[in-house]
């Protein structure tokens, strides 16, 4: 296998953060439309993160805080995002940055994502320090990289979406391998 030296994985990553930047700016400008609402998981004690010390006890590792109807102050910024909410009746300030956050899901919709970590890139071609070493040398072979990762993403379309309800056109849009290759003129109003 090749390495990929353009590293579209964290290219992939980047734009998803960039999805959960945007929608999260929209909401602190206009508040949230609809039944939306937002489920967002994220590390405790990442760089960047400030959570207080009591709840730090509670979630020393992952936590996940529901952008819905008590929330207030919410800041974003290019890195992340402050608010404001109640924990046990009592009011904490979080600030969560976006290299944190680990899962982002909108249930009503449904949509979200998963953010899986990275490894450094491997060839497959490349031999391993086990397959160099002579079978006599003492020092233990090298661990090998673990592969990297894509973000999971789960988008679950609703009855009322057009894409899945457009009428068909004047051609067929299903190869003989499987999935369907659908025109972008299918969209079009006429």
């Amino acid at each position: 296998m090749a390495v990929d030296h353009i590293r579209y994985d964290i290219l992939a990553q980047q734009a998803l953060r960039g999805v959960v930047h945007t929608v999260l700016k929209d909401a602190a400008k206009n508040g949230l439309p609809g039944d939306h609402h937002f489920y967002i998981t994220f590390e405790t004690r990442a760089d960047g993160v400030r959570v207080p010390s009591r709840l730090l006890a509670q979630f020393p590792e992952m936590m996940t805080i529901v952008l819905q109807h008590q929330f207030w102050d919410l800041l974003v910024s290019e890195t992340g995002f402050e608010v404001g909410m109640s924990f046990g009746g009592i009011p904490e300030r979080l600030v969560v940055t976006f290299a944190s956050i680990k899962e982002f899901v909108d249930p009503s919709v449904p949509f979200g994502f998963k953010f899986e970590p990275l490894a450094e890139p491997v060839a497959a071609t490349e031999p391993t320090a086990a397959a160099t070493a002579p079978a006599s040398d003492p020092r233990p072979a090298a661990e090998p990289k673990p592969a990297r990762t894509m973000p999971t993403i789960v988008a679950v379309p609703q009855a009322g979406n057009p894409a899945a309800e457009a009428p068909p056109d004047d051609g067929p849009h299903t190869p003989t391998g499987g999935g369907e290759v659908v025109r972008f003129d299918r969209f079009r109003k006429k």
